[in-house]
């Protein structure tokens, strides 16, 4: 299964901030923005023709519901997912993303509250799109980190992400972000949650979703 979304206008999360400028200034820049334009979605291009084939685990519950969450995903800002444990979120929501367009622009971000989970889910991910870690899905905790400026999800602690807050506040980096595990609570989740709520109006595009085994939708819906 492939997304299918049209590029033809989609640029790189950290240039839109440069193109935008180039674009309220004088006609002299006109030549300017173009060049950075077309080197910008000739990236998201080339993400795109890197995207692996996702083939769905059927037998996990929540890919029954993919379509509904890829139009989701393609329609809202934030989305909210609960279910039950063994449900299929953690691995099958990432790539759903993929499949609604996400990690072109920039990485699709998916935390979770433990190192060892981080990197087990990376690597379980991995598997499943028959690929080594490091590909196409990354993962970094402290002291630990594979990857490359090709890799389209990045596995993480909340930690890492907020760390990155300080010299990245508004998240250029990732056009998506998957707070996973949210029920626990954390401070460092609780913080970040905080944080993405105020960056919505600075960042139209990045979408987040917000998942758990156990999880008070209604109240996580109004506090967004």
């Amino acid at each position: 299964m492939h997304s299918h979304l049209n590029v033809d206008q989609l640029v790189m999360v950290r240039d839109r901030q440069r193109l935008n400028r180039l674009r309220k200034g004088k006609d002299a820049n006109s030549e300017q923005y173009q060049k950075l334009f077309d080197q910008s979605n000739h990236k998201v291009r080339e993400r795109q023709s890197r995207l692996p084939t996702i083939k769905l685990n059927q037998d996990l519950p929540v890919s029954q519901y993919a379509e509904k969450l890829i139009a989701a995903i393609q329609k809202h800002q934030i989305i909210i997912v609960a279910g039950e444990t063994g449900s299929g979120k953690t691995t099958q929501l990432p790539q759903i993303a993929m499949l609604a367009g996400r990690g072109l622009t920039g990485l699709i971000g998916h935390t979770q509250p433990r190192r060892l989970a981080a990197r087990s889910v990376s690597q379980r991910i991995a598997e499943e799109l028959g690929e080594k870690l490091g590909k196409t899905v990354a993962f970094k905790v402290r002291f630990n980190e594979e990857g490359s400026q090709e890799s389209i999800l990045r596995l993480m602690t909340d930690g890492i992400l907020l760390a990155e807050l300080s010299h990245d506040r508004y998240l250029n980096k990732y056009d998506t972000i998957i707070i996973d595990e949210a029920h626990e609570r954390s401070l460092n989740i609780d913080f970040i949650m905080g944080y993405l709520k105020q960056l919505f109006s600075r960042r139209k595009v990045l979408i987040v979703i917000i998942t758990s085994a156990t999880l008070d939708v209604k109240r996580f819906s109004n506090y967004f």
